[in-house]
C-alpha cells in the first residue's frame, strides 16, 4: 500500500474555503484529508501507524519542502498543533456536500495562538505565509 511507503508524505492539494461562506462542489479532500487519514487508515484499517501518519503530516512535508521552522515542536520554531481525539476524528466531507467539517478535533494553535477552541473557531487568523527557498517573487 502506498501509503506505507517511507517517502511518501501527506497534503492536500486542494484550496482550504471557509466553511461557513462556501459553496458550490469541490474535491472533498480539501476539508478532510487529514482526518480520514487519522480515523480511517490509522483508527480503522491499521494501515499505518498513529505516528507516522503524524510524521507524514508534519515533519516530513517540510523537510521536502526544505522549510527548517515547522515541522517540530521545539523551541524558536513555529508552533502549529492540532489536539484531537484519535478515537473520533473522522472526516465527515463527501462529493455532494464538501464543505463538511471534520469531528475529533478539539483545539488548533497557528503560530502559537488558538484558532479552534473546543471544536469552535476563535476569530484568530495569525496565519503567515511560508515560502520555501524555492520560492521566486514574479
Amino acid at each position: 500500500m502506498q501509503r506505507r511507503r517511507p517517502r511518501i508524505t501527506f497534503g492536500p492539494d486542494a484550496d482550504g474555503d471557509d466553511p461557513e461562506r462556501a459553496e458550490g462542489l469541490v474535491h472533498r479532500r480539501s476539508s478532510g484529508l487529514d482526518a480520514r487519514i487519522l480515523g480511517k487508515d490509522v483508527r480503522e484499517e491499521g494501515v499505518i501507524p498513529l505516528e507516522d501518519a503524524i510524521r507524514k503530516m508534519t515533519l516530513a512535508v517540510a523537510d521536502r519542502l526544505s522549510i527548517r521552522d515547522r515541522g517540530l515542536l521545539r523551541e524558536g520554531m513555529d508552533a502549529d498543533v492540532v489536539v484531537f481525539d484519535p478515537e473520533t476524528i473522522a472526516d465527515r466531507a463527501r462529493y455532494e456536500e464538501p464543505h463538511r467539517l471534520s469531528v475529533g478535533v478539539e483545539s488548533v494553535f497557528v503560530n502559537g495562538r488558538a484558532v479552534v477552541r473546543d471544536g469552535k473557531h476563535t476569530g484568530e487568523k495569525p496565519g503567515k505565509v511560508v515560502r520555501g527557498p524555492g520560492y521566486r517573487e514574479g
